[in-house]
């Protein structure tokens, strides 16, 4: 019988990084420096056949557009087509709460429990880490990307 496991992915930056988790308890780290879209069906090929996938988490952005569009839509399928449930939040959920590099000087911030886009001088390098134990109350069942610049002037 196959260990039951929930699968978090963060696709924001490279490298991608995939944890399972077993009673909310990180068990294995995988981190991957290809392209999302390249090395996603491999690894979660790897990981059915391994592991009983009990619920989907990822981090909905902002970050890489494409990024966050690859993971969306492939976590999207996986969990229609093997009714997993997929869960997401931000992803400063996995940096502190940290600035997210945008475009230029544009950074993503989080305000309250509000994200917007704020120029910083200095560029801020930051970086996305799989917590050791997932809190389930951090994510929701809204995992529509967040698609946050509009017009950038």
């Amino acid at each position: 019988m196959l260990k039951k496991v929930d699968i978090l992915l963060i696709a924001l930056s490279s490298p991608i990084q995939i944890g399972v988790y077993e009673n909310e308890v990180l068990i294995e780290t995988i981190k991957s420096e290809q392209k999302s879209s390249d090395v996603l069906p491999i690894i979660f090929k790897e990981l059915m056949q391994k592991y009983q996938l009990q619920r989907l988490y990822y981090a909905n952005g902002p970050g890489s557009f494409m990024a966050i569009k690859v993971a969306y839509i492939f976590l999207k399928s996986i969990s229609i087509l093997k009714k997993i449930p997929l869960f997401a939040t931000d992803a400063f959920y996995f940096n502190k709460n940290q600035p997210i590099k945008a475009i230029g000087k544009l950074y993503f911030v989080k305000i309250a429990s509000e994200i917007k886009t704020q120029k910083l001088e200095t560029a801020f390098v930051g970086s996305f880490e799989l917590p050791n134990e997932l809190d389930y109350s951090e994510f929701t069942t809204n995992t529509t990307p967040l698609y946050m610049i509009g017009a950038v002037g």
